[in-house]
């Protein structure tokens, strides 16, 4: 009797290894690194996002992970606004010929113009410039302006994070 359960328990340790290596494998696979985005998405919304602040002798919006930030706010603060995501980001494909991220710079610029003045895609138009903004001038614990580059670019000093003091412990009380 004891060793048909020990056989029973090595059968079971053997099958739940395989199960737990497959799924491992499966999800690791289809992993998608954003929380709300698709990746085809971000590449897009980061093509956007890199026109309205473009890189020149600093960093961009794309560099600063401005994407990263709206992602996130995404599946926060504007919830509300994912659906205006989707179908501006569907547009701006569409009309810069099937992929923006794809189109060479003056393309998507001139993408951008005709979509700030179409009545139907300028509320995406004009939410993405501001939480652009946002996200490159915010403060990079919301996910953009990655190490303060926005900040050192004013000249503006980062703040220090509350309740994280420094302290020196090597003299304090030690022998």
């Amino acid at each position: 009797m004891k060793q048909s359960s020990s056989l029973n328990r090595r059968k079971f340790l053997k099958a739940t290894a395989a199960v737990a290596a497959g799924t491992a494998a499966g999800c690791s696979a289809s992993k998608n690194p954003w929380r709300f985005l698709t990746e085809s998405e971000a590449l897009a919304l980061t093509a956007i996002c890199e026109q309205i602040v473009p890189a020149d002798d600093m960093p961009g919006a794309a560099w600063a992970d401005v994407v990263v930030y709206i992602d996130r706010q995404l599946t926060r603060k504007f919830k509300e606004h994912r659906q205006v995501y989707r179908d501006g980001i569907a547009a701006a494909d569409r009309m810069a010929g099937g992929s923006f991220a794809g189109a060479e710079a003056g393309k998507q610029f001139a993408t951008l113009q005709q979509m700030e003045k179409d009545k139907t895609t300028k509320p995406f138009f004009e939410l993405v410039v501001a939480h652009t903004m946002q996200g490159f001038y915010g403060n990079p614990r919301h996910g953009g302006n990655r190490e303060y580059t926005s900040w050192r670019m004013l000249g503006v000093p980062s703040t220090p994070v509350r309740g994280r003091d420094h302290y020196d412990f090597t003299k304090a009380g030690r022998s």
